[in-house]
């Protein structure tokens, strides 16, 4: 890997998706305990309760034993009189966290092994603490922030993104769905801006996050030290204290101040066509439509799922009038559901392990997979339902 990250970094927007994902998923899959030192820190320092991610090998990939650690110390210090404040962030300078671990969870899938049911069950635990958390919870996204590292700051008070930020759910093309409470965030996002990036994978860089209203705000990568700085020395903070340093920090950065929002220009196409209530109808909108933003669209939702597809439009419609609880209840129905399916294990064979980008998936369409089946993916599993 070496010198050549910082490269594979700089090419990744300009990659078709599918060769993205697979960069990304490959440093994902070097994620077997490489790291000599700890997988996580926990740190108190000054008023703050401080989470580093590091495994910058694996571009701070979440595993189950990361969630073991994290979880138990944020109750920890939300508890604790003395923590003012909880910040999370990754080493590396690559990444906050690209994703969940996926090669052990597909290996462990395979052959019925429980981590499949263990990993989104404390996974989804820790995105709720996360939203619940009591104590002003800041999340330093710098760098590539995906799937499981969306889930550890997306829920949270304040999520500062810099230049570097590059941020995608890009579940659907290797079989899954936006987890980690994307049934919540992600249909509360301005329009149907939410739908379109659940349903494509489309990439936001920067400071098209906070437009977008993924990130509160906006900084400089090199100014995160000194942001973590001013906030540690916080003698006794209320939240409101701890967003005057953020707006302040916000407020001084220049960068991109001027540029236009990347969906701008599209977004009354987005709000239109992505409003359909079955994919069949979007796909039919797609078609209509005709225009070159409208069937870029349409080529990248044909190469994803069409089970992904369908889970995840309604996934989002349901998740629009659900609290955070219900709706990861909800998605750990459907990751059993993943589990016990074909397309998520395809889905990681084409992309991750073969590499051949052409996964197979069964069924092949939209109009084969049919309202029961994805009915039954959402049922009550009883008493094997997540408890929150």
């Amino acid at each position: 890997m070496g010198p050549h990250w910082g490269l594979v970094v700089r090419q990744l927007p300009r990659l078709k998706p599918f060769n993205r994902l697979q960069i990304i998923l490959q440093h994902l899959n070097m994620s077997k305990h490489t790291d000599s030192a700890a997988e996580v820190l926990l740190e108190k320092k000054g008023c703050a309760g401080v989470i580093t991610m590091n495994r910058p090998k694996a571009l701070n990939a979440l595993n189950l034993s990361m969630i073991r650690q994290i979880y138990p110390q944020l109750k920890t210090w939300e508890k604790d009189p003395e923590t003012f404040l909880i910040i999370i962030k990754g080493t590396g300078g690559k990444a906050f966290c690209a994703g969940g671990d996926i090669r052990a969870i597909t290996d462990a899938g395979k052959v019925g092994d429980r981590l499949a049911q263990d990993f989104f069950r404390e996974e989804y635990i820790l995105n709720n603490a996360v939203g619940t958390c009591q104590k002003p919870y800041v999340a330093l996204i710098d760098g590539i922030t995906m799937g499981g590292g969306v889930g550890l700051s997306v829920h949270g008070h304040f999520r500062v993104a810099t230049e570097k930020t590059l941020f995608a759910m890009p579940e659907t093309a290797i079989g899954l769905f936006p987890d980690v409470g994307g049934g919540y965030f992600l249909p509360r996002l301005s329009g149907k801006i939410g739908y379109y990036l659940a349903l494509t994978g489309f990439r936001l860089k920067g400071r098209d996050l906070q437009k977008a209203g993924i990130a509160t705000h906006f900084v400089e990568s090199e100014k995160l030290p000194a942001l973590e700085e001013d906030l540690i020395a916080l003698k006794s903070p209320s939240k409101e204290n701890v967003a005057d340093v953020l707006n302040s920090y916000h407020m001084k950065c220049k960068i991109d101040q001027e540029k236009q929002f990347v969906l701008d220009e599209h977004m009354d196409k987005i709000n239109s066509l992505f409003s359909a209530s079955c994919m069949e109808e979007i796909i039919q909108n797609l078609k209509q439509d005709g225009s070159p933003f409208a069937l870029e669209q349409l080529e990248t939702i044909n190469k994803m799922s069409p089970t992904s597809l369908k889970m995840t439009l309604r996934q989002l419609r349901e998740g629009a009038s659900m609290n955070l609880q219900d709706v990861l209840t909800m998605e750990y129905r459907l990751s059993q559901a993943c589990m016990s399916g074909h397309d998520f294990y395809e889905g990681v064979r084409a992309v991750l392990i073969d590499k051949d980008q052409v996964p197979k998936w069964k069924p092949a369409t939209l109009e084969e997979v049919t309202d029961e089946f994805v009915e039954n993916c959402f049922k009550s599993l009883g008493n094997s339902d997540l408890k929150l």
